[in-house]
């Protein structure tokens, strides 16, 4: 695998992950723009609507025939949050060009046509259809009611709500019920024209092609010349960005009609030092990352106090997330003995067995970016937002010298910030 990207615009980027692993290009663009409460179920909406038709094809028919045109490449398109930021992503898959029995330029077809589906909406007087604009709002009205229906993402969603209450990453990635029935046609082209010339644009090429061709492909695209240089109103989160102090540990409790409780526990990383998500990493991983990992074997193996736990690491934000399933009545024992499972990295209470052993976890998981080529793109589109490009390569080195002292260091600088435990 071989990156590079350049910047075309001020603020719009295409990035190139070259590849022969694969019989298939994705492409794809990010528009990447600050969370903001005005504009965060707007946004939503804006992929629905862009992908329900478009200039040269109108409807969604019409672009599913494209696609089989197209030697069956599939579209598709979605929202994330990252960091302090909401993304919205769209994607084409499609059959390399030199499996195309034609002399048909087909990752030249397949890009032109993205740009179409982001850049060249259907419009009805000016604006965005009506009619596509309100049967897409009944879908993202339904999307964010039910975020309720998963209690396991549910309970992480409001330990994040509660963690970060009054801040951006508080926001839920998909809006808010409320603001659904606000928005209108006008309404929303005026936000998405916004979106366009106002947000950090990244396009990526994944696949084997030739970087020449593919660029001019695309700087040579009219919607691409019509975009303008660009301050991007968005936010660069990274270890060294999220300076927390420590703050008194709070408790929440919600009452659902749940089977089985749900615990949440918000972690704050209190250093920022440039190594840290190294050894976070390798941290995590021992804490509760694997099924080797001492909340897996000490909390559900050996006690027998959730039926699920594990941990995981939020780079963009510093954070260690711990979450649990378990029996409602065992939430005091429960908490008490997560709470000295974190206490025991402080005081340096595993092996450097341990270590190894989350070393080796992490670099087949590294691997698996190479292997797979959408968590390549995911991985790139990442690292772009975070300010600072690492290759897996480099990831991997990185990982391979974090040492148990390290590991020490960091574990006594986390402060439980929040928990969150769902109960019926």
């Amino acid at each position: 695998m071989e990156y590079k990207n350049k910047e075309i615009k001020k603020g719009i980027k295409i990035h190139y992950i070259k590849t022969d692993l694969f019989k298939t290009d994705l492409i794809s663009i990010f528009i990447t723009r600050k969370l903001n409460r005005d504009t965060v179920t707007k946004n939503t909406l804006i992929p629905a609507v862009l992908t329900s038709g478009t200039k040269t094809m109108p409807t969604q028919e019409a672009i599913n025939k494209e696609m089989e045109n197209l030697y069956g490449a599939e579209m598709d398109c979605g929202v994330e949050k990252t960091g302090d930021n909401q993304v919205l992503k769209f994607y084409i898959e499609s059959i390399n060009n030199k499996y195309v029995l034609t002399n048909e330029n087909l990752i030249e077809a397949v890009i032109n046509k993205l740009l179409e589906i982001v850049f060249e909406p259907v419009l009805e007087n000016g604006i965005f259809k009506s009619d596509y604009v309100e049967k897409e709002k009944v879908k993202v009205k339904q999307l964010i009611e039910g975020k309720i229906d998963n209690k396991d993402k549910y309970a992480m969603d409001r330990m994040i709500e509660e963690m970060y209450k009054g801040e951006l990453y508080g926001l839920y990635k998909y809006g808010y019920v409320e603001d659904v029935e606000k928005i209108n046609a006008e309404d929303l082209y005026k936000t998405y024209l916004d979106l366009i010339e106002n947000s950090k644009i990244d396009i990526i090429i994944s696949g084997d092609f030739h970087q020449e061709s593919v660029e001019n492909i695309i700087v040579n695209n009219e919607n691409i010349k019509k975009l303008k240089d660009r301050n991007p109103d968005y936010v660069v989160n990274n270890e060294t960005t999220e300076h927390k102090e420590a703050k008194e540990e709070k408790t929440v409790e919600e009452s659902l009609n749940v089977a089985q409780g749900k615990l949440v526990l918000g972690l704050d990383v209190l250093d920022n030092s440039d190594d840290v998500k190294y050894i976070l990493g390798v941290y995590n991983t021992i804490l509760g990352g694997s099924a080797t990992s001492k909340l897996f074997q000490n909390v559900r193996e050996k006690e027998s106090l959730a039926y699920s736990i594990g941990s995981r690491y939020l780079k963009q934000k510093n954070n260690i997330i711990v979450k649990a399933g378990i029996e409602i009545e065992n939430y005091e024992k429960a908490l008490k003995l997560i709470k000295n499972e974190i206490e025991d990295m402080k005081k340096g209470n595993f092996d450097e067995e341990d270590v190894e052993q989350a070393k080796q976890f992490i670099t087949y998981g590294i691997n698996a970016i190479i292997e797979d080529q959408e968590t390549g793109v995911n991985y790139y589109i990442s690292q772009e937002l975070s300010g600072s490009i690492v290759s897996p390569k480099e990831y991997s080195e990185k990982i391979s010298k974090v040492s148990k002292e390290d590991i020490v260091r960091v574990a006594q600088n986390i402060r439980i910030n929040t928990v969150y435990f769902l109960k019926n």
